[in-house]
């Protein structure tokens, strides 16, 4: 969202693009009628269900299935052999749970139709896909700290708002703050010209693109990395280009604030370099939630009176009618459940 920006709104109205993002994301699922981050949960289901007509299907409706850990009916496990999740073909996710009829399982038996079936698994409404982004630099080793340590490649590619998997616990990114990266700048320092953009470093090898640096005040990204010689987008996130002299320290944005056990997930304790895994939203759905949220910001900055010309000039329609509705229909057609509950 901040790249997507990149004026100097973002580095002082970071609640505004929060609360933007937030919105945007809720709105994204209402749009499609499910969700998408994956969530290791137990959910409950009536047996026999008033919309189900065979005795050994069950439709999980809103609740799509990724895998499953256990099943059970009035109490009884049911042998995770005798399920089949369906449909096997285009699945995962899955929409409904099917017992084998050539075994002896069965629903029911409960003393209570309601809440009879318990299933236990990974939730989501799209395929799970993630991206191993880096590793952590220091052990975390307390299940109560909310503070982690990452490499540079992961700290180029995360940011808040991000579903981590570090082992088997998840982490929900909250924050980023600057940590030393144990080295100083180099050559001659830098000018205040912005076309002084080098920034000479002791091991190029230890920094990565798009991460984004802090010497003195000036935040700067880095664009491109030739040995030790990093190249630079000065006055990065609406920060003041500044000369800085040799020796400075170089900070750089490798310090996450996290959610501990998120997502269903235990929180546990994980040694140093542990692989940082980060979870990878459907392509669609990430723009446009990146692409409702800048609608909103920049709204709001005019009073949500922007407007544009239509093809034909003769009348101002809202700019979000315009830019948004192409894209709001691409995400529907391709991730859009077609009935609010019912997979179809």
């Amino acid at each position: 969202m901040m790249r997507a920006l990149d004026i100097k709104l973002t580095a002082r109205n970071t609640g505004q693009i929060d609360r933007a993002l937030e919105s945007a994301s809720r709105s994204v699922e209402s749009l499609c009628h499910r969700v998408f981050y994956p969530e290791i949960d137990t959910r409950y289901f009536d047996w026999p269900d008033s919309q189900n007509g065979t005795s050994w299907r069950l439709w999980l409706d809103d609740s799509e299935l990724l895998s499953l850990t256990s099943l059970s009916s009035g109490g009884v496990d049911i042998d995770l052999a005798d399920v089949l999740l369906e449909p096997n073909r285009s699945g995962p996710p899955y929409n409904r749970i099917e017992l084998n009829t050539g075994t002896s399982a069965a629903f029911g038996g409960g003393s209570s139709r309601q809440r009879d079936v318990a299933a236990t698994g990974l939730w989501a409404g799209a395929p799970l896909a993630e991206t191993t982004v880096g590793a952590l630099t220091a052990a975390v080793g307390t299940t109560t700290a909310t503070t982690i340590a990452v490499n540079a490649a992961a700290s180029a590619l995360v940011g808040v708002g991000s579903v981590l998997r570090v082992d088997d616990e998840r982490m929900l990114v909250t924050g980023r703050s600057m940590a030393d990266t144990g080295q100083n700048l180099g050559g001659s320092g830098l000018t205040i010209q912005p076309n002084n953009v080098t920034v000479p470093v002791t091991d190029g090898s230890a920094y990565a693109v798009d991460e984004i640096l802090l010497i003195d005040s000036e935040r700067m990204l880095i664009v491109d990395i030739a040995g030790n010689q990093l190249t630079v987008i000065r006055a990065w996130d609406g920060s003041i280009i500044a000369a800085h002299t040799a020796g400075t320290d170089i900070y750089a944005a490798r310090t996450l604030t996290v959610q501990r056990g998120a997502l269903g997930t235990t929180a546990a304790t994980h040694a140093d370099a542990t692989p940082v895994i980060c979870w990878d939203p459907p392509g669609l759905v990430r723009d446009l939630v990146i692409a409702d949220a800048e609608n909103r910001v920049l709204q709001e900055q005019a009073g949500y009176a922007r407007t544009s010309k239509t093809s034909t000039g003769a009348k101002s329609v809202s700019v979000e009618t315009l830019s948004l509705e192409a894209l709001r229909e691409q995400t529907y057609t391709a991730h859009g459940r077609k009935a609010r509950t019912r997979g179809i």
